[in-house]
């Protein structure tokens, strides 16, 4: 096991993603926007608690923003599905970017899930197909879409509303194809080994800057959970920093900009993106 201190610190960084007490999607939205409206279902089957989108005010401009829930409560977790998102919520999700195009309004999504529902149910509806026609919708959406991690971005899940002009993460949050467990029961067949699979995953905010995974991270300290107000301020100066970037650009310009981006993914010189 090499390098057990590194370890220990991107274990740390993955409890403190998890924490109970770290702020969620709609606290942020509370702190960030203004004048919020949620619009709800699929118009196919149903509404999904999972994932909670609408429209809002930033910095006085009309926005569309969209970000999985978790919830705190037993209550709130069941309403919410635990972050969990069915295929209605990334139907719900593709409704609204598609009136976010229509009206010209930028994009705002937050990821915080485990992943994608697993349920038979999910997949009947047709789980994986939503997630691939949000990946195919967003990676040609004409309007800026700023993507920010919130806690964990786990898998396709987060992937269903991640794909973005620019990527920004808290420093204690983490992004990876799969949990530390699953991997570690993958890889050697025991969840116990999951400190050494967060390791090799390189799910953490400064690995990924380093690969050009993302663009942007927001210190938080020991935690957003300690100081929320102080990261949502943070977050917030990025947000409008990113945005004021985007906008001048031409729809032309952000669509083939966000093509080279997803390009450079897995090449040699990905990690040489500004």
């Amino acid at each position: 096991m090499k390098n057990k201190a590194a370890q220990s610190k991107t274990w740390k960084t993955v409890q403190i993603a998890r924490h109970p007490d770290r702020p969620q999607f709609l606290d942020y939205v509370g702190d960030i926007f203004t004048e919020f409206d949620a619009l709800h279902g699929d118009r196919v089957f149903g509404d999904d608690g999972a994932m909670v989108g609408g429209l809002a005010r930033f910095e006085g401009q009309p926005v569309m923003v969209i970000g999985q829930h978790r919830g705190r409560s037993t209550r709130e977790k069941l309403q919410h599905n635990f972050g969990m998102s069915n295929p209605e919520g990334y139907r719900k999700s593709q409704r609204l970017l598609h009136m976010a195009e229509r009206f010209g309004l930028p994009v705002f999504t937050f990821i915080d899930t485990m992943g994608a529902y697993p349920g038979v149910g999910a997949e009947e509806r047709g789980q994986a197909q939503a997630i691939a026609a949000s990946l195919a919708q967003l990676s040609s959406l004409r309007v800026p879409v700023v993507a920010t991690v919130l806690g964990e971005g786990g898998s396709g899940g987060a992937l269903g509303i991640g794909v973005a002009d620019r990527v920004i993460m808290l420093s204690h949050s983490i992004y990876s194809v799969i949990s530390p467990e699953g991997c570690a029961s993958i890889l050697w067949k025991t969840a116990e080994k999951a400190e050494q699979a967060s390791e090799a995953l390189a799910l953490t905010a400064d690995k990924l800057m380093e690969l050009g995974v993302i663009e942007h991270v927001v210190d938080e300290g020991e935690g957003a959970h300690l100081h929320p107000e102080q990261v949502m301020n943070q977050l917030k100066i990025v947000l409008k920093q990113v945005l004021d970037e985007l906008q001048p650009m031409s729809a032309e310009e952000r669509c083939e900009a966000r093509y080279q981006r997803l390009m450079k993914f897995g090449s040699n010189n990905s990690g040489l993106m500004s």
